[in-house]
């Protein structure tokens, strides 16, 4: 499954589309704008809302909460390095690789070593724009959130904000 994010230029809050390769909208992700850290719901075509991720404040090192089902199924903890980007999950059997400030990176599962997906940059685009290659079988809802959460922790580091405070 393929699946393309493109962010909208100049939005004053996070709202983008999620499409697949045939261009067809899969899944809607739209932040709320009068809350303190990253607050992202994600939504299938039909407005149902399948993940949602919070930024956890006050936290000694960068934290998001993936939450599928209304329950807490993963959380994305940004490890503290000198020269590179570092991730890592609980919850979930998954180690991430690559150049994050790129979005050239892979997700495998840790217990037998397979790739989940990976994550590339599409250049010479307007906007952001990623291709998401996650294998079959793997959950797409899940993989989509991890990218999301790791997205925002980029754009936090870019922006100074190292720890979540």
């Amino acid at each position: 499954m393929r699946l393309f994010i493109k962010q909208k230029v100049f939005s004053w809050n996070d709202r983008f589309t999620v499409r697949d390769e045939n261009e067809t909208d899969r899944y809607f992700v739209e932040g709320e704008i009068f809350s303190f850290g990253h607050h992202l719901h994600i939504y299938d075509a039909s407005h149902n809302e399948v993940a949602y991720i919070q930024q956890k404040l006050l936290s000694f090192k960068p934290r998001y909460y993936i939450f599928k089902n209304g329950s807490q199924v993963a959380e994305l903890v940004k490890e503290f390095t000198l020269f590179k980007q570092k991730y890592s999950f609980s919850g979930l059997p998954w180690s991430i690789d690559g150049e994050f400030t790129r979005h050239d990176y892979s997700l495998r599962d840790v217990t037998d070593g397979s790739v989940i997906m990976t994550v590339s940059r599409q250049w010479f685009t307007w906007g952001d724009s990623y291709l998401l290659d996650i294998a079959d079988g793997a959950d797409e809802i899940l993989c989509l959130a991890a990218v999301i959460a790791i997205d925002c922790a980029n754009e936090d580091a870019s922006r100074g904000n190292r720890g979540s405070f």
